[in-house]
């Protein structure tokens, strides 16, 4: 799957009105242009910055944003008031808006040229109020909103439009997300599972059962030649231990893991598919799971969740999407809290999974190995293994609270783990802030997973704003996380919701 940031495109609509005259509104048109070019140009915002005609009129904006609507490259508009626009002529056109929205509250020129300042500078340069009446009936209308404020120069309102644009990027993609599942929740699992009706109205993406026999139909087709090849891919990426080398024991084991990573590519492919989960219960004609497909997909963008969790590759997939191509890259993951460590201040959190842990986050060239899992009753399966890097990140999760969707975000510290002789799998330590106590107690009091989508790239306000185009609950656990402050917050919450819904 290749990306498609670079096909994407926000539109920059600046809002005036005609009582100014025509100069006036020429000078706004242009300084649109140069503001839009400038983030057009730049190498941090990933898409394509479109400059709109200034809307002058509820008839022009309505337009605009039935346009926005029904331009699939189109993700989401950014506005600003250069003079003051009269927010009711908004009004219509926002209603009709189905896209993200990013009001960036800026000026033109950078500072006041106090020696020259007179009243046709004053009629141009407007933002100082003009925003705020915008800001007014965005309120009014209870608007979901991102708010950047700074000049449109400074290289942290770049940064900050640059992420609601990869949140907004992500977003579209939801729009289209087919999840196909191989199996049902494991073993009546609540917490994974979810209303699917429900998430596709909130989130845009269908979830579709596929039967594990559709797999292993197109995997009966794939040739030695192919299979062959892709070992070669193997070779190249993963440091191979002696049994999994040519002539070793293990060696057919990783070529039947190359046959099902081709089959499941080809696949989801076919389906048009973003993401799938699986279950080591229904592995009818698979000859082991599909662990080492899972990891190697998921590096290429699929949304992936063990055990049927939907949800979580969903997730995946969304942060994924949005932290592609970010400076400095360190990957993203899926991963399950599997163990504790209790070291006083030091406790922190083994993250793992049997198989399914993706190499991007690994520090270092995995190794690819064949071992017993000892649960699922297939062959021994191939997998590669790593640790993580090691730096901040951020874990989130989604959970169906029944009358609405919550976003748990967890800002977490990867520190130095240990080798796992006898483990043989790919993991992550961290300490969830603002320390194990505390961030472990919120997670579950807010009714978290015990799987989790993690980033080292993204950060929380990028969730939040995620969380805020979908209109959903979100809750942080952070440095500054109490457990009574945090107990407020779920109460104040589920009142609210439950009010909103008229519960």
């Amino acid at each position: 799957m290749s990306s498609t940031l670079k096909e994407m495109e926000v539109w920059f609509v600046t809002g005036s009105q005609h009582l100014y005259g025509p100069k006036t509104l020429e000078q706004v048109a242009e300084h649109s242009k140069e503001i839009a070019a400038a983030f057009d140009a730049s190498t941090e915002i990933p898409v394509k910055v479109v400059v709109k005609p200034t809307g002058t009129g509820s008839k022009e904006i309505h337009r605009i944003c039935k346009d926005a609507n029904s331009n699939d490259n189109c993700i989401g508009i950014i506005t600003w008031m250069h003079t003051f626009s009269p927010a009711k002529m908004w009004i219509h056109g926002l209603k009709e808006l189905n896209k993200p929205l990013l009001h960036l509250h800026t000026q033109y020129n950078k500072e006041i040229p106090w020696d020259e300042i007179d009243m046709d500078f004053m009629n141009l340069n407007q933002s100082a109020h003009g925003d705020r009446e915008f800001g007014h009936i965005t309120a009014r209308m209870r608007y979901n909103l991102k708010v950047v404020v700074g000049h449109w120069q400074d290289p942290k309102t770049v940064s900050q439009v640059a992420s609601w644009a990869r949140v907004a990027a992500a977003w579209a993609d939801s729009q289209d997300m087919l999840i196909v599942r191989f199996g049902d929740q494991m073993n009546n699992v609540a917490v994974t599972d979810g209303d699917k009706v429900d998430a596709e109205r909130v989130f845009g993406y269908h979830v579709d059962y596929c039967p594990i026999a559709e797999l292993v139909a197109v995997q009966n087709e794939v040739t030695d030649e192919e299979v062959a090849e892709l070992v070669k891919v193997y070779e190249a990426e993963y440091n191979f231990v002696d049994n999994c080398k040519e002539g070793g024991k293990d060696r057919a084991q990783v070529a039947h893991a190359a046959k099902i990573e081709i089959a499941l590519r080809r696949l989801l492919e076919a389906k048009g598919a973003k993401a799938f989960t699986t279950n080591f219960d229904d592995l009818e004609g698979i000859d082991q799971l599909p662990g080492l497909a899972s990891q190697r997909l998921m590096a290429d963008g699929y949304g992936f969740g063990a055990e049927g969790d939907w949800k979580t590759a969903a997730l995946y997939r969304t942060m994924w999407f949005m932290s592609q191509e970010m400076p400095g890259y360190k990957g993203c993951s899926f991963l399950e809290d599997y163990t504790l460590n209790f070291d006083g201040e030091n406790s922190a959190i083994l993250q793992a999974h049997m198989l399914e842990v993706c190499p991007l986050i690994a520090d270092g060239k995995p190794t690819l190995d064949v071992l017993p899992l000892g649960i699922g009753g297939k062959n021994d399966p191939a997998r590669v293994i790593f640790k993580s890097k090691t730096g901040p990140g951020v874990a989130a999760t989604v959970v169906d609270m029944g009358s609405r969707f919550r976003m748990i975000i967890n800002a977490v510290d990867c520190i130095e783990s240990k080798d796992l002789p006898k483990l043989p799998v790919a993991s992550a330590l961290w300490i969830p802030q603002p320390n194990f106590e505390v961030g472990a107690a919120a997670w579950i009091l807010a009714g978290g997973t015990h799987h989790t989508s993690f980033s080292y790239d993204l950060s929380v306000e990028d969730l939040l704003d995620y969380a805020e185009i979908a209109g959903i609950e979100a809750v942080v656990i952070d440095k500054d996380t109490t457990i009574p402050k945090f107990k407020k917050e779920l109460r104040w919450n589920d009142l609210y919701y439950h009010l909103a819904k008229g519960l």
